[in-house]
């Protein structure tokens, strides 16, 4: 099996109920911040690794994410004929070079190991990434490169995780570290997972967020799933099965992750990445100052 990551599955048929009613016609993986959808930043991470190959596994009311990565001829010659060089730079670059777009639906709303499993066509026995967009990742070098790297190194399945409040472990697959390897407390080998344990009940406070590198021996236990909690099959029950097969490590990514799929945590990416932007950072900065923020 090679130890190179070339290929990435974004699932984003989910329906971003938490953010209605902007979600109710636009998928919520475009929800801009500042100036870029939520997916896009997640396909420039990828690409930053060096994958070339975006799966997105979509849904109904999914076109728009689409339309996003597809050329606009229309668009493209009216900038051009306005000599606005700058934005068409842009247009050309939301795709990024050398990479290309796969299109796979997901006819149910089966949860998110079905959303992977839908995946399985196009990666084949390849290892691959798994990237969820509304968790929006600020990080140098990028989360994906970081696993991509831990793979090229250990050669088994990494999942990305933070600690988190006990009190919000019910809104988190939770591993357990059965010790540490040779690079410190960086990488855990995982001894067990459990999906949104209560807080009485969670094996620690490490909490997996959305960023994975898995080998394709997960499809065979995902196909083999139960439905679980919510009458959908859990990626968690599929690791913890593949825990069973494989080495399965937790990595303690470096940076920052902004959890979009909250209104607080998006409202928070907006404002720290508004700060940051080179276009508008200065003046957004005087803005809250003058505010008293």
């Amino acid at each position: 099996m090679t130890r190179r990551i070339n290929k990435a599955v974004f699932p984003v048929a989910g329906l971003g109920s938490r953010f209605l009613p902007a979600t109710k016609a636009s998928p919520k993986e475009m929800l801009p911040v500042v100036d870029k959808p939520l997916i896009q930043y997640a396909v420039e991470e990828a690409a930053a690794a060096g994958i070339t190959d975006m799966i997105f596994v979509t849904g109904r009311n999914k076109r728009a994410i689409e339309d996003h990565f597809d050329s606009v001829p229309e668009l493209e010659a009216a900038l051009q004929a306005k000599g606005r060089a700058d934005l068409l730079d842009l247009v050309h670059g939301v795709l990024p070079a050398g990479c290309r777009c796969i299109y796979l639906r997901q006819a149910e709303p089966l949860g998110l190991g079905h959303a992977v499993l839908c995946a399985q066509p196009v990666v084949g026995e390849e290892p691959f990434a798994v990237l969820l967009a509304d968790d929006l990742m600020v990080s140098t070098p990028p989360a994906t490169a970081q696993l991509a790297a831990g793979f090229e190194r250990e050669g088994c399945s990494i999942l990305a995780v933070e600690d988190v409040p006990r009190e919000q472990t019910g809104s988190y697959g939770i591993v357990s570290p059965s010790g540490a390897t040779g690079a410190g407390d960086e990488m855990l080998p995982i001894g067990h997972i459990v999906e949104k344990p209560a807080p009485a009940q969670a094996p620690s406070t490490l909490g997996v967020i959305g960023r994975y590198v898995l080998t394709p021996a997960i499809f065979p236990l995902l196909a083999a799933a139960q439905p679980g909690r919510g009458g959908e099959i859990q990626l968690t029950d599929g690791i913890a099965a593949l825990l069973g097969r494989e080495r399965v490590l937790a990595m303690k990514v470096k940076g920052r992750r902004y959890d979009c799929g909250s209104k607080l945590g998006y409202l928070m990416a907006t404002m720290d990445l508004g700060l940051a932007h080179q276009e508008v950072g200065a003046a957004f900065s005087d803005y809250l100052r003058r505010r008293g923020a």
